[in-house]
């Protein structure tokens, strides 16, 4: 069992997808959630989790990441 934090990874485009890859690499637990189904089936095949949704995503996480566009997608994410 790892001592490394649990991360939840909202956003998983351009650059989310390959930096949340790194961290499982580094063996980090990452649970992830975008609205592309091809990069959440992406970020399985690298070992991470699939969420179904951004509440099921960061559940259980110690640390949350977002990388999405703009300031109005991360309210949308902190705010619901």
């Amino acid at each position: 069992m790892s001592n490394l934090p649990k991360i939840a990874w909202i956003g998983l485009g351009i650059m989310g997808s390959p930096m949340a890859e790194n961290l499982i690499k580094a063996g980090y637990t990452v649970t992830g959630y975008t609205l592309e189904a091809d990069k959440l089936e992406r970020l399985a095949k690298a070992g991470g989790t699939a969420a179904g949704s951004i509440a099921e995503a960061v559940a259980d996480a110690d640390v949350v990441i977002t990388m999405v566009p703009a300031s109005p997608q991360v309210e949308a994410i902190a705010y619901g």
